[in-house]
């Protein structure tokens, strides 16, 4: 804890407002490296985890380990002032790795291909930048999430008590973007990414032989029709000014070439940047399921499982963001109320419990970088000092405010 303890008398102590050091920085490459060539899925990812908390540790922060399965959360509280959430995502991906780097991924069908590791090592050199100031003050959380590519880690640690044991005012999150520039930054007054639901439609037909199928109700057919029927709920149902998409994935029927099966099988998705319009698209679906198939005289059911919700950012704190994003990188690198992403993120359980916001920092430097879950992509080490920067910039505005009230 000596490292906390120090005060604004010795001068060569650097503020929080600095950049971060190039010694830092080196450091903090060095994780993100090793991070990479470690890559562990959603709630596997024990490695990680124990990796991040004793770097916590050995900066003399207090950590908790085990926060919703592999989760970790370290905070720093000094003085007075209001408590903010930084949170990061440390999971990797079931795929591949063919990047041919130095750094790539030592085990086989798993790979750091969205940027987690990137994102878990701008948190930690934050949390250094931090302990190593003599300016600070206020409550920072160190959020280390696991499992948001699919197992809804962030709602597994609000379960566990995330905001009732570290109660903050907000929270901050986010992602390295492909397709924008390094040195940019993207951030919405509301919702930045889309919900994501599945559905599982079941058509209950009669099977019969392929040579007389009036001697039953073919199942296929029924399903071809109902999948043609779906896409108008986007083209002709919603209107053009709201978000959506409904996707149908797979079909699956029959197992002969001379058999009219039974039943089929109609799986898809639907991602909607509108809470309502979710909702509208489930019963608009629904109703279909249960009135087409009648006119052929089958029937059908569906069952929806909801996903990820719209991640919502809070305007006043996706104000904050810009504000910061152009004090640090210029008013003219900053786009506001851009056009949202029809994939998903599990940050939106936080948002949902939390004020606060998402945002893109740009990662396409003299090269573009490869897409996200590209099995040749690589987080750019260059978007770790900016990340610092940003998220201390946001910490920086509340203290300030907070000054200003008292």
């Amino acid at each position: 804890m000596q490292r906390l303890k120090r005060t604004a008398e010795n001068n060569n102590m650097p503020s929080f407002q600095d950049a971060p050091t190039s010694s830092l920085m080196d450091q903090a490459c060095a994780w993100r490296r090793d991070f990479h060539a470690h890559p562990e899925l959603g709630y596997h990812e024990h490695r990680t985890s124990e990796q991040v908390a004793r770097l916590l540790e050995s900066f003399g922060l207090t950590v908790t380990r085990g926060v919703g399965g592999t989760g970790v959360v370290a905070t720093l509280q000094r003085g007075t002032g209001p408590a903010i959430g930084l949170r990061a995502d440390m999971d990797a991906l079931p795929m591949q790795e063919n990047s041919g780097l130095a750094h790539a991924s030592t085990h086989d069908g798993c790979m750091h291909a969205c940027g987690h590791d990137g994102h878990t090592t701008v948190l930690l050199a934050t949390a250094q930048h931090l302990c190593e100031a003599t300016d600070f003050t206020g409550t920072v959380h160190f959020i280390f999430q696991p499992a948001e590519e699919t197992g809804a880690g962030a709602r597994r640690m609000i379960e566990d008590g995330l905001f009732e044991q570290f109660p903050m005012q907000a929270v901050y999150g986010l992602h390295n973007w492909p397709g924008l520039r390094q040195g940019s930054l993207a951030v919405n007054p509301g919702a930045m990414m889309a919900s994501q639901d599945t559905f599982n439609i079941l058509i209950q037909g009669s099977g019969s032989h392929a040579a007389m199928p009036e001697n039953g109700i073919d199942p296929i057919v029924v399903a071809t029709q109902l999948v043609s029927a779906l896409q108008t709920i986007v083209s002709r149902r919603i209107s053009p000014l709201d978000a959506a998409v409904l996707s149908v994935t797979m079909i699956e029927a029959g197992t002969a070439y001379n058999v009219i099966p039974h039943t089929a099988t109609i799986r898809g998705t639907v991602r909607c940047l509108s809470r309502d319009v979710r909702s509208r698209i489930q019963e608009m679906i629904a109703t279909m399921v249960n009135t087409l198939p009648s006119a052929f005289g089958a029937t059908g059911t569906v069952a929806f499982r909801e996903g990820y919700p719209v991640t919502q950012n809070d305007p006043a704190c996706a104000e904050r963001v810009r504000d910061v994003a152009a004090s640090i990188l210029g008013a003219e690198n900053v786009r506001w109320d851009t056009r949202a992403s029809m994939a998903s993120e599990d940050f939106a359980y936080m948002l949902q419990s939390c004020p606060g916001a998402y945002f893109w920092l740009g990662a396409d430097g003299a090269e573009a970088s490869r897409p996200l879950h590209h099995p040749a992509y690589d987080f750019n080490d260059a978007l770790i000092p900016v990340g610092v920067r940003l998220f201390c910039g946001i910490l920086k505005s509340y203290q300030a405010a907070s000054v200003h009230q008292t």
